[in-house]
Formats: C-alpha cells, sequence, structure tokens
C-alpha cells in the first residue's frame, strides 16, 4: 500500500510561494512568480494574500521605475507612503506603482516641503556624478526628513546587468545614510553595500554578498556635505568591489582548482569533436 500525504494547507502553500517570491535572484523575477503560479493554481489567493510579497521584492531590490517625464526613480522603503503609492524627492510626485506590471501610473505632485530640502538636493548632485561616472546604468535617488532640528539624508543607489542570453544577471545596490543637527557638528555615516550575481548555465550558482559602512564625518554646511558623502561612498564602494575582485582571482587560483583536475590524468585536453574515435575502452585494458 502507497503512502498517504496530508495535502498542503492554503496557508503553508502562500507562506512557501511568497519565500520563493521574495528569494527571486535579480531579472528573474518573472520566470519565478510564473513557476509559482503553476503550482499554488489559484491566482485569485496568489493576487489576494501573496501580494505583499511583490512590493516587499521590489524595496529590498531597489527596482528602478521610469516616470512619465522619463525619470528614473527606486522603488524603496524610504518613498513608500501608502496603498502601493511611492515618491519621487527629485521631480517632487507621488504615483501609484503596479509591483506586477513595474509601471508608473496617476503621477501627481506631491511637494512635502521638507526642512530638509537643501541639504538633499545638494548631496543628490554630488552623489549624482559620482554614480554617473562609476555605474553604466545607474540609478540615485535621495531622501531627506526632519524632525526638529536633525536632519536625515539617505542614498539610494542601484545598478543591475541582466544577460539571461548567457545565464547570468547580476544586481548592485547601496545604501547611504546620515542624522546630524541642522547647526552643524560630527555624524554617523552609515552605508550597507549589497552585489548578487546569479550565474545558472548548466548548474545553479550564486553570489550574495554585503558589507556594512561605518564613517565619522563632519557637517558644515549642505554643499561640503554633499562632497563628503560623495567622496566617503566612492572610497567605501571602490574598496569593496577591489576586494570582492581580489577574492574571486584568489578562488579561482586555489579553491576552485581543488575541486577537480585541471586536464584528464593523461594531461591532455579531450578534444570533444572526436570523441567517437577515441579508443577509450582499449586504453582501459591496457
Amino acid at each position: 500500500m502507497g503512502e498517504y500525504y496530508e495535502p498542503i494547507a492554503d496557508g503553508e502553500k502562500l507562506r512557501i510561494c511568497s519565500s520563493f517570491i521574495k528569494h527571486a535572484p535579480p531579472g528573474e523575477f518573472n520566470e519565478v512568480f510564473n513557476d509559482v503560479r503553476v503550482l499554488l493554481d489559484n491566482d485569485q489567493l496568489l493576487k489576494e494574500q501573496a501580494s505583499s510579497a511583490f512590493s516587499q521584492y521590489n524595496m529590498e531590490q531597489f527596482t528602478p521605475c521610469k516616470l512619465n517625464s522619463g525619470d528614473n526613480v527606486l522603488i524603496t522603503k524610504h518613498g513608500a507612503l501608502d496603498n502601493n503609492t511611492f515618491y519621487d524627492p527629485k521631480t517632487k510626485q507621488k504615483f501609484k506603482y503596479d509591483h506586477l506590471r513595474k509601471e508608473a501610473t496617476d503621477l501627481e505632485a506631491h511637494d512635502t516641503g521638507d526642512a530638509s530640502e537643501s541639504w538633499r538636493s545638494a548631496v543628490e548632485s554630488a552623489v549624482a556624478n559620482y554614480v554617473k561616472d562609476h555605474y553604466p546604468h545607474g540609478v540615485l535617488t535621495v531622501y531627506g526628513k526632519s524632525s526638529g532640528s536633525d536632519i536625515t539624508i539617505t542614498a539610494c543607489v542601484e545598478d543591475h546587468q541582466f544577460q539571461p542570453q548567457n545565464f547570468w544577471n547580476g544586481r548592485w545596490r547601496s545604501e547611504w545614510s546620515v542624522t546630524f543637527n541642522s547647526s552643524g557638528g560630527n555624524a554617523e555615516l552609515k552605508g550597507l553595500l549589497k552585489l548578487q550575481v546569479h550565474y545558472y548555465e548548466d548548474g545553479n550558482v550564486q553570489l550574495v554578498s554585503h558589507k556594512d559602512v561605518t564613517k565619522e564625518i563632519n557637517v558644515s554646511d549642505a554643499n561640503s556635505l554633499g562632497r563628503d558623502l560623495a567622496k566617503h561612498i566612492d572610497d567605501s564602494e571602490t574598496e569593496y568591489q577591489r576586494a570582492i575582485g581580489e577574492n574571486y582571482q584568489m578562488m579561482s587560483d586555489t579553491t576552485f582548482k581543488a575541486l577537480r583536475r585541471q586536464l584528464p590524468i593523461t594531461r591532455t585536453k579531450i578534444d570533444w569533436n572526436k570523441i567517437v574515435s577515441y579508443r577509450i575502452g582499449a586504453e582501459l585494458k591496457s
């Protein structure tokens, strides 16, 4: 008699499906969503109950969104308002965002009039030059908010390369935040750098790496803050990316080589186009 397996409850199915969606590799959300849709086989349940996973994924991935004006803004928790509405602090607009279609609609003016705007704008201008010089398709969104005399500036950077025809996709993300008193003084700059690459030609290999950075800075005025942040971001991200490259080179020369032979025992590479002509059986007997 065959074994009996109890069916999985809808709640557990949704938990599993949501986990798959939230951990989809960069550039492969649609593929994972389509597979999950087949597994769950309940579109209504998926749209009603798993929609939060879609928004969490897009905010976590810093998904870029193109507005009608042609400007790009990142979908992040810092720009989230309510009911899937986000705002772009650069163009002073808010919009509805479709997390499945990845489209912005219902754009309208949204100027918060926050006291942090002059600081935010100066930082955006300085860091935008850095992003333009270092990231081919980089998108920057800088947020500002104030609470009494305290001001918080948060800069989010995203760039990606999706190469499905070559079986790999990758995304870079970094988030930099500093809170300071508007009268100036010392402050702590915090950075979180993230790199994720998925390579899946005849296999399934992922690199998921992150680094936390903390630096003490001195705040005097908006323009100098922008310049200082751009320099600190440049130095930290360059150091991290260089370390990643050096680590990969070391692994290529040591770890990966230890996993398999460089050459067959004959010390000669096999010509796979002539494999049928090799007398492998005879060689084994001798």
